[in-house]
């Protein structure tokens, strides 16, 4: 009887790529990289509905998640609704700079059809943490988080206000 090992990564034999195989993959990537440049650029307005649908549907549920009381979930939903334009702006710009590239290198992970290598799994090893002068009480800590939270709160309903306020002023600034 003989034993026989058995690879735990199970790992495919690929064949090498050539340069040749390469570089023409690699200016086809290039090919189609200027082809969705070409596409955002001569189809802008369907891109500015689509952002449009976005910004709508994203603004109601991060207002809804984060601000759960009545009156300023209200206000948060008509300072979204007045800072729509400057997103816009914001927004048209940053998806011609960045969503071509991000597209390609997409599209282009599902062309390679890479298997996922498995990795070895990992034992889990116990140690034993040294014991510390200061040992905060369980009261202490989860007041010190509670602080935290709201202070995290407060912080990002000042952030929403300042850039709904700065929202405003260029919308204002623009229209006259």
């Amino acid at each position: 009887m003989t034993l026989v090992k058995q690879n735990s990564l199970n790992t495919p034999a690929k064949p090498p790529k050539t340069l040749v195989e390469k570089q023409i993959e690699t200016e086809r990537m290039r090919d189609v990289l200027v082809l969705l440049q070409n596409l955002i650029n001569s189809e802008e307005a369907t891109v500015k509905l689509i952002l449009d649908c976005l910004y709508d549907i994203g603004s109601v549920n991060v207002i809804n998640q984060k601000f759960r009381w009545r009156y300023p979930n209200r206000i948060m939903k008509l300072i979204a609704r007045m800072s729509k334009p400057a997103f816009k702006a914001l927004a048209i710009a940053w998806f011609k700079k960045n969503c071509p590239q991000l597209i390609t290198d997409w599209l282009y992970s599902k062309v390679t059809f890479d298997i996922p290598q498995k990795t070895p799994q990992e034992m889990a090893v116990e140690v034993a943490q040294p014991q510390l002068s200061y040992s905060p009480s369980k009261d202490n800590v989860d007041r010190e988080i509670k602080n935290l939270r709201n202070q995290v709160r407060l912080l990002a309903g000042i952030l929403i206000v300042a850039i709904a306020s700065l929202g405003v002023t260029v919308t204002l600034l623009s229209n006259s």
